[in-house]
């Protein structure tokens, strides 16, 4: 009663983890030129897009999320999967690939990080932004998420390119006010870091880039290797050059084709 999920294609199985405000459909046009060689499991939270809410009405969104995709994965013998997660989902990915260790084969993350307020400081902590996540959260209740842009601004959340990441997948799909609140406070607040050392699985982080110095997303790379410095095994890192938040979406090509690199 968490997650939602749509499986076609034979041969090694990839599952794919949509981030804050979107359906397994994000992942479409994606798992269309795979599912001739790999099996693929598109994942949904229940509450995002037009789907029915029902366990996540109450408590936490990506742990037992995560949990649900764990139990998926022993219950239908995928053998070490992969996974690939966008933003949110990201995030999904690395702590299912913390929770289940050698049970995953790569984990690729897509322009999403262990802990989102670190690419604004990296002195930044959870107790720090959560009174900022709160205001967030009521204002997403409140408002809707269409509103939510320009209110946040007006009641002092304004956390640069890391609100930008987290705000922007809000209104793709959309959802139940509850679930994206939770979700949106959750992206916010949850520090991963200390999980990194858990996951044995090599881990690719794939980007939005801008060739454009003045933009922040030019210095992304560095940001993530900070980020990302706890894994056992430096990550991969690609960068898709003209892409924002929404990668897999406004760069389709050059994403399947790193894709491609990930899973060959």
């Amino acid at each position: 009663d968490r997650i939602i999920v749509e499986t076609r294609g034979s041969g090694p199985d990839v599952v794919f983890i949509p981030g804050l405000g979107s359906t397994g459909a994000a992942w479409r046009s994606t798992a269309d030129r795979l599912d001739d060689r790999y099996r693929v499991h598109l994942v949904t939270l229940r509450g995002f897009g037009g789907t029915d809410i029902q366990g996540n009405a109450s408590g936490g969104l990506a742990g037992p999320a995560a949990a649900e995709i764990e139990r998926y994965i022993r219950q239908q013998g995928l053998v070490r999967p992969a996974l690939i997660g966008h933003s949110l989902g990201g995030q999904i990915a690395l702590r299912v690939a913390a929770g289940m260790g050698d049970g995953v084969s790569r984990v690729m993350v897509v322009d999403s990080s262990p802990f989102f307020p670190s690419l604004v400081d990296s002195r930044a902590t959870s107790a720090q932004v959560e009174p900022l996540a709160r205001l967030g959260y009521q204002a997403l209740l409140l408002f809707g998420d269409k509103a939510l842009n320009s209110q946040a601004a007006t009641l002092g959340v304004d956390m640069g390119l890391a609100g930008d990441m987290v705000f922007q997948g809000l209104g793709l799909q959309g959802g139940d006010r509850r679930v994206l609140a939770q979700g949106l406070y959750e992206a916010l607040t949850v520090d991963l870091r200390p999980r990194l050392s858990q996951i044995t699985a090599p881990v690719t982080v794939v980007y939005g880039w801008t060739r454009d110095p003045e933009n922040p997303r030019n210095r992304l790379e560095g940001l993530y290797r900070y980020g990302f410095q706890g894994l056992r095994q430096p990550p991969r890192f690609e960068r898709i050059e003209g892409a924002g938040h929404q990668v897999m979406i406004e760069q389709p090509g050059p994403f399947l084709a790193a894709v491609r690199r990930f899973l060959a």
